[in-house]
């Protein structure tokens, strides 16, 4: 009676494997395109008021981002991403909103487990800028470029990602400051920590 219970016990084991393990394949070799979305924790480049005047430095400040990628690929992937981006910067009391859409373009690496590291060139088109509630319509160059790196956990089809963005040029935008008596220039050029949450379809 002993021995049948043992048998069951590794007959049960024996499925549980044969039905894991596929899984696990599954996982680690998936490929194909999926959904994004997450908080972005932002500051753009310096602002001057006026010429001759001192750079104000930005608080950082949160947006957020939801967008599509691809993947292809298993130890080594290539996944390219389009995501819609809306980001705020504070300048003492004033803040700058810029949305843009991002196209992010990684190589990734598994290296442990789940765990992969990944970085690549993100290229980026500038949608609408606003600093202190006026729309800004003149910004040096609307498509600029970008790198993104970080690193990203997977389980099954749900993936976490952490990862750095930085400009790799000054892109400024000019406009009138407050008084109207001068024009203000402003780095739009991001750096910013980026948290994204994915699925794989």
């Amino acid at each position: 009676m002993k021995s049948l219970k043992n048998n069951h016990k590794h007959l049960f084991f024996i499925l549980l494997l044969v039905t894991l393990i596929p899984s696990t394949i599954i996982a680690q070799t998936s490929t194909g395109i999926g959904l994004k979305g997450g908080l972005n924790y932002n500051a753009n480049g310096d602002y001057f008021e006026s010429i001759g005047t001192n750079a104000q430095h930005p608080d950082r400040n949160i947006g957020y981002h939801i967008g599509l990628f691809g993947k292809i690929g298993n130890r080594v992937y290539f996944k390219p991403e389009v995501v819609y981006t809306s980001t705020k910067s504070d300048y003492n009391n004033d803040t700058f909103k810029m949305q843009k859409i991002d196209a992010p373009l990684l190589v990734g690496l598994k290296v442990l487990g789940p765990i992969s590291v990944f970085g690549g060139p993100a290229i980026q088109y500038i949608l609408d800028t606003e600093y202190n509630g006026i729309s800004i319509n003149d910004v040096e160059n609307e498509f600029s470029v970008g790198l993104n790196f970080g690193i990203g956990l997977n389980f099954n089809s749900v993936g976490i990602d952490l990862r750095y963005e930085r400009g790799f040029n000054n892109n400024e935008a000019t406009f009138l400051n407050d008084n109207n008596i001068g024009t203000s220039r402003l780095d739009t050029r991001p750096d910013q920590l980026i948290l994204s949450l994915s699925l794989l379809l």
